[in-house]
């Protein structure tokens, strides 16, 4: 799905596709992002760049593309490469990894971090900003008048305004003044 294939009266040439609407928008590097978070993306567009045969000018192309995605970033040029599939060393069976994760803060979550490379612990890490908590929406809505608080009444009668305070929640101190204005109490 991500390549493109142009058949021509003597070969075929493939190349990366991309969409009309695709915007060369990564993670800033100047964002609060784990380096691993921002890194990601550029490891996926060389793996993906090194993933297929493509011809030397498509190659050359793909490349400067990406280039333009790191400078539009604010990425550090020379840009980071990770390895190519050739400079991997050899696979081994994986051995069974206990893992944790990390809510990022910034420089400080780094530097916590940094004590566990030299266990057998691996390390996740996560943001609090995510796109679940902008479209997940909040169904529970909080019942005003179980709170405590100041609260302002208005008699139906007079007009007149009283304001209150209340260190127990306004609903119970609400029915008491609807008591009193039942029994026309002077309270």
């Amino acid at each position: 799905m991500d390549i493109t294939i142009r058949k021509t009266p003597t070969s075929v040439n493939t190349g990366v596709f991309r969409k009309p609407t695709f915007t060369d928008t990564i993670i800033p590097y100047s964002s609060n992002h784990p380096p691993q978070h921002k890194y990601a993306a550029i490891r996926f567009l060389y793996k993906r760049l090194n993933s297929y045969q493509l011809h030397e000018t498509e190659y050359q192309r793909e490349e400067n593309i990406i280039q333009s995605i790191l400078r539009n970033n604010s990425f550090p040029l020379p840009p980071w490469k990770p390895k190519t599939q050739k400079d991997q060393p050899p696979y081994n069976a994986p051995t069974k990894q206990k893992w944790t994760t990390f809510t990022n803060t910034g420089s400080e979550t780094s530097y916590i971090t940094k004590f566990f490379k030299q266990t057998n612990l691996k390390i996740a890490y996560r943001t609090a900003n995510n796109i679940q908590s902008y479209l997940t929406q909040n169904t529970r809505t909080k019942d005003i008048f179980a709170l405590s608080g100041v609260y302002e009444l208005t008699c139906p009668d007079c007009g007149k305004v009283y304001v209150g305070q209340t260190g127990r929640d306004i609903r119970t101190r609400f029915n008491e003044h609807k008591r009193s204005f039942i029994h026309n109490s002077q309270t």
